[in-house]
């Protein structure tokens, strides 16, 4: 198989990681990187250049595919860069914090017959991959409602992050918008939602200027609802996705660290990741001091934890046999196009405009302005 060669736009904390794991797998190599900030080191450590800019990087003869892994709001430009130029594009979720945006990332990727990956690592989780065969195969039977929750609480830090900065992260809703993404993977584009909440526990300039609780109801075709809960003002912190169904139910518990079958037979228990040693490590982290609940940010000297690296392997593991050749299953399409990230940041969008506005928001008020 050939060799192929990635940029990397982005070598904080994620970016770093997915460079990492790139240059370990077969057939694949990074032969440039460019962050303002952080490339020199990770440039040293990989043995590859260092670029002054997105446009040097996306421009060189010998990049193949570019891995943007910038802050959030930061992911447009490079994408569209990168699409110029000819390259396929891995982009870190969530791809864009407006509709529009991904709308133009998605239009100019395709123009260009580029793969346009959305880095919604969730996906590549054992226990999910689990869920969906056992959903597939019947066993719960129609999902009628989900319900997830990630939230926790957060200390003053010494530096106030980007991810506490709205206008760059998207705050809470878009920066941890995968659990969304997961429902609406299960269950469709939802039609009509509402948002409340507010920054009630944070206020003041050490914390930035996210809401740090945001309560979100989804309602979907045949009538099925989904809830979730974000933000970082829970002393009692909780991080799962339940999954109800007509004949049983799912639990997918990443603080607890299981997945759980129920039925009228009884229960059945399973691997969140792929090894109970991953797992169990897992369960150390959120037990112990090192996160409260769903609140963690890595900083670019830290290495992700094994689950995380397990799951991170996954997914650019597969965009590398992607970029070698290898056919797209359909379960992945959508992934692969940037057309699913895109739904969630509709939904997100409509959520946002039931908080502004306080009133219920139908997600083609959204998505019929940016068509």
């Amino acid at each position: 198989m050939k060799t192929v060669n990635y940029g990397i736009v982005g070598t904080g904390y994620f970016g770093a990681g997915l460079a990492r794991i790139l240059n370990e797998i077969e057939g694949a190599r990074v032969v440039a990187v460019y962050d303002p900030s952080h490339a020199e080191p990770v440039a040293k450590e990989l043995n590859c250049d260092m670029e002054e800019s997105v446009e040097s990087l996306c421009s060189r003869s010998d990049v193949d595919a570019v891995i943007v892994a910038s802050p959030n709001g930061y992911h447009k430009n490079p994408v569209l860069c990168a699409a110029e130029h000819g390259k396929h594009v891995f982009c870190e979720k969530p791809i864009a914090l407006s509709y529009a945006d991904c709308n133009e990332m998605i239009r100019k990727t395709k123009e260009n017959g580029r793969v346009f990956m959305a880095g919604h690592v969730m996906n590549f989780m054992n226990g999910v991959r689990t869920a969906k065969q056992l959903i597939n195969s019947g066993k719960i039977g129609e999902i009628l409602f989900c319900h997830a929750e990630r939230n926790g609480w957060e200390e003053a830090q010494p530096q106030v992050s980007w991810k506490k900065m709205r206008e760059i992260s998207g705050g809470h809703l878009y920066h941890h918008i995968h659990e969304l993404d997961f429902i609406q993977f299960l269950m469709g584009p939802a039609e009509r939602v509402t948002m409340v909440g507010g920054n009630v526990a944070h206020k003041g300039e050490q914390y930035g200027d996210e809401d740090d609780m945001l309560f979100l109801t989804l309602e979907f075709p045949g009538e099925r609802y989904a809830t979730l809960q974000y933000g970082s003002a829970f002393r009692w912190p909780d991080h799962f996705v339940k999954i109800q169904g007509s004949k049983g139910a799912i639990l997918i518990d990443m603080q607890d660290v299981k997945v759980v079958l129920k039925t009228p037979e009884g229960e059945e228990r399973f691997l969140l990741h792929e090894s109970k040693e991953v797992d169990d490590d897992r369960t150390r982290i959120y037990k112990g001091l090192e996160m409260d609940g769903a609140i963690m940010y890595g900083k670019p000297s830290a290495m992700p934890p094994l689950w995380l690296q397990g799951i991170m392997k996954e997914e650019m593991a597969y965009f590398h046999h992607i970029m070698q050749g290898a056919s797209v299953e359909d379960e992945f399409r959508p992934l692969l196009d940037g057309t699913a990230a895109r739904a969630s940041i509709a939904t997100a969008d409509a959520l946002t405009l039931s908080l502004k506005e306080d009133r219920k928001v139908s997600v083609s008020e959204i998505t019929n302005k940016g068509a």
